[in-house]
């Protein structure tokens, strides 16, 4: 199972890339355990300034922007 956090305060951008976290998950069929992680304080904490930022297993695999589903594929299907 993948713990993924997505940093962000609840804009349209972080929602999103929650949502293609999920479909992606789903259509890999991966387990995940999905964590919104929207206070500022909290997402500084992790190093990241520009949001959506995500974490995959402890390390940050994107920060800013959009991801695109090819890649959040990549981040679900490597062990």
């Amino acid at each position: 199972m993948k713990n993924i956090k997505v940093l962000g305060s609840g804009c349209t951008n972080c929602k999103t890339t929650v949502r293609l976290i999920e479909e992606a998950a789903t259509e890999c069929g991966v387990d995940i355990q999905l964590e919104k992680v929207e206070e500022i304080r909290d997402i500084v904490s992790y190093g990241v300034l520009s949001t959506p930022g995500v974490i995959v297993d402890g390390q940050i695999v994107h920060t800013g922007g959009i991801p695109s589903k090819e890649k959040i594929r990549e981040w679900l299907t490597i062990n």
